[in-house]
């Protein structure tokens, strides 16, 4: 049987696409998912330092055409997209932290990680902010302020630390960053080859 991995980071707007994109694909399959919080930061520090040169130049081409491609692709997926706000980019390392405390969760990390993509993509809030964190997890029918006591501790933060190290030994680049074994593809223009991946039969691994 298959495995699909998906090491995503909360702030990426491509990451929110394929995050929400990749779900049919997976109720379509009989694939074992792993949900994989990491720092895309630490990815970009660490391997592709080229984003923040990007970002220095907002009005360059390739970052005007970027946004524009953004937007038709949300709407491609019927998906709202407040972006960019005032918080872009936004200081994730307390989400992921959350998300992290919920990671031998699937179901409850996984609904957490929906509805924070919301707050922050379709809603334009601040995910950087505790009582923002604290009512998404509610909604999400989970103690809030409990989750950001775990978050806050030292076994979380090192398993952050160590998702987003694994990450980049295995090749990421950027979020999301999704194996199929240990067969790596990047970002949501991939899915289609994702889902060729997930249904083809005849694929070694």
């Amino acid at each position: 049987m298959k495995t699909l991995e998906v090491f995503y980071d909360l702030s990426s707007p491509w990451t929110y696409l394929a995050f929400n994109n990749i779900q049919p694909m997976i109720a379509a399959t009989e694939v074992v998912v792993r949900w994989r919080p990491f720092l895309v930061g630490g990815v970009f520090n660490a391997v592709n330092q080229s984003v923040y040169a990007a970002r220095a130049e907002p009005m360059a081409p390739k970052i005007v055409h970027n946004y524009r491609w953004l937007h038709e692709w949300a709407r491609l997926a019927e998906l709202p997209l407040l972006f960019p706000t005032e918080h872009h980019p936004v200081k994730s390392v307390q989400a992921m932290r959350c998300c992290c405390a919920l990671e031998q969760d699937p179901e409850a990390l996984l609904r957490f990680s929906l509805a924070a993509f919301r707050s922050y993509f379709a809603h334009g809030d601040n995910i950087d902010e505790p009582a923002v964190l604290i009512d998404i997890a509610s909604q999400c029918g989970l103690a809030g302020e409990t989750l950001l006591e775990r978050a806050s501790t030292q076994p979380v933060k090192d398993q952050l630390r160590a998702n987003t190290e694994e990450a980049i030994s295995r090749g990421a680049y950027g979020s999301p960053t999704i194996f199929i074994n240990d067969k790596l593809y990047f970002g949501n223009d991939q899915l289609p080859l994702v889902r060729q991946a997930l249904l083809d039969e005849s694929e070694a691994y």
